[in-house]
């Protein structure tokens, strides 16, 4: 058969996702390319991979049957690189990472730097994605590795196949429109019952954290404006709208005027990085990993070195 790792993994991707768009989104194609990619694996197979039902696509039985298969391939290639990485006498080769937006202004300009530095064979390509979205990207073989976000209070769930590392651990405190609050520099969240609030979606692991935290602070949260962006957020605190939960890194996306209040609660997030674990030793990837462990040292006040 000839296929390509490219169009295996579209097959990959869609049975974790469900649909030609989600797929695209993930790969960075796209929603043409990817069923480029499926027409020309089902030209190579000689099989009817997917059929249409309503709006959306699924697999036959050949295409779940090659799915299943597909998985393994790209495993066994992903193992293959880095057997061949270790055997050079330099770290050398192409990463691809996932991050969330925090990461991308924050975290990985320093990180890439510093791998410039201190191993100018290696390069990295990186994908701004959705945060919730990262674990299943790098267990699918989209990217390497990613960083992304976990919370105590509803932890991401863990898959034997990914090592999942903890860089930064950062409190949250409450944002609230300037003046809003003269006077107070700590605050408990059942303080808040009856202002409104700025929260992403309850169906995100960050809106269902804050959720969380709130009902065991004994209240129901009055979500006025459901927004995911931060920027975006901040600036309706700033705007006088409502009130959200926030922390050092977070504050540094928008300069806003806004007053920023401790919280007596403990609210954490952790700011991790994700990889398969049989890619713990790939050189490439355990250098990526030790220079991000190191710029944990330089951190924002408040936030805490995981």
């Amino acid at each position: 058969m000839d296929w390509t790792s490219a169009q295996l993994r579209s097959l990959v991707e869609l049975t974790r996702r469900g649909t030609i768009t989600a797929v695209a989104e993930t790969l960075g194609y796209t929603p043409g390319g990817v069923s480029q990619q499926i027409a020309a694996l089902e030209k190579s197979t000689g099989m009817q991979l997917l059929r249409r039902v309503g709006r959306r696509v699924e697999l036959t039985d050949a295409g779940a049957t090659l799915a299943l298969h597909a998985e393994r391939i790209l495993t066994t290639e992903a193992e293959a690189v880095e057997a061949l990485e270790r055997t050079r006498n330099e770290v050398s080769g192409t990463l691809r990472i996932g991050l969330f937006a925090t990461a991308a202004a924050e975290i990985l300009p320093p990180a890439l730097q510093q791998v410039r530095a201190r191993h100018p064979g290696v390069t990295v390509r990186s994908r701004d994605m959705d945060v919730d979205e990262v674990y299943d990207a790098v267990a699918g073989g989209a990217v390497d590795l990613a960083l992304g976000l976990d919370y105590p209070d509803v932890p991401i769930p863990r898959d034997p196949s990914l090592r999942v590392t903890e860089l930064y651990r950062e409190r949250f405190s409450l944002a609230v429109p300037a003046g809003a609050m003269p006077g107070r520099r700590r605050i408990s969240l059942a303080d808040t019952r009856d202002r409104g609030w700025i929260l992403p979606s309850v169906g995100s692991y960050y809106g269902r954290a804050v959720l969380t935290a709130c009902r065991r602070a004994g209240f129901e949260p009055q979500v006025l404006h459901e927004v995911t962006d931060t920027a975006a957020t901040l600036a309706l605190v700033e705007a006088g709208v409502g009130v959200s939960v926030v922390t050092d890194l977070m504050l540094r996306l928008r300069p806003s005027r806004i007053d920023v209040l401790d919280l007596q609660e403990v609210m954490e997030r952790h700011i991790v990085v994700v990889f398969r674990s049989f890619a713990e030793h790939r050189p490439t990837v355990a250098a990526l990993v030790d220079v991000l462990r190191a710029s944990a040292g330089q951190l924002p006040p408040g936030a805490v070195k995981g």
